[in-house]
């Protein structure tokens, strides 16, 4: 978002919440795909004390 949107200053609440709004109507229509790189099954051995014996 800082690279997108967010790359100059800007002095109003109103300029800035425009601004963002449009970035976020953008994003979200952009309905991008996320690529894992962590599947759960590393997941579970790094980080083996949040997840529960099965």
């Amino acid at each position: 978002m800082t690279r997108q949107c967010l790359d100059r200053r800007i002095s109003d609440l109103d300029v800035l919440n425009t601004e963002l709004a449009a970035w976020q109507a953008a994003t979200n229509a952009e309905e991008r795909q996320v690529d894992w790189q962590f599947t759960t099954d590393d997941a579970r051995i790094k980080l083996r004390h949040l997840y529960p014996n099965q």
